[in-house]
């Protein structure tokens, strides 16, 4: 498995984990309808989960640069580089949706953007 492959494999979980910090404690959480739970939710609850919607929005652009280049034959190098590079901005984006820190977010979301449009650029 490449360095990139395996950032696919992480960002398909990512999600998950800030559902989890949304539902941290499980206070008053209604299994039998959790979306109208989350849906009411505020503070950084309700940012952790508009972050996990984010984040699984995001997966496709960067699922399908990441096997585009492969199956192009970039240099694994590069599309390692900047998988990794995608990976470690949404992370940080996730922390900054989490922290309230809108414009740092803007600006970590766009360099993961970068990143992705950069991997087609290999090709």
């Amino acid at each position: 498995m490449t360095i990139a492959y395996a950032c696919i494999l992480f960002m398909g979980l990512l999600p998950y984990v800030a559902v989890g910090i949304a539902k941290k404690g499980f206070e008053g959480y209604d299994n039998a309808m959790p979306r109208q739970w989350l849906a009411k939710q505020t503070g950084f609850r309700a940012r952790a989960n508009a972050a996990q919607a984010n984040l699984f929005e995001s997966l496709p652009f960067f699922f399908a640069a990441v096997i585009i280049a492969s199956v192009a034959h970039a240099p694994q190098d590069r599309i390692d580089l900047l998988a990794v590079g995608f990976v470690l901005a949404r992370i940080v984006y996730l922390i900054c949706y989490i922290a309230n820190w809108p414009t740092t977010r803007s600006i970590v979301w766009l360099f993961g953007i970068i990143c992705v449009v950069s991997l087609f650029f290999q090709i």
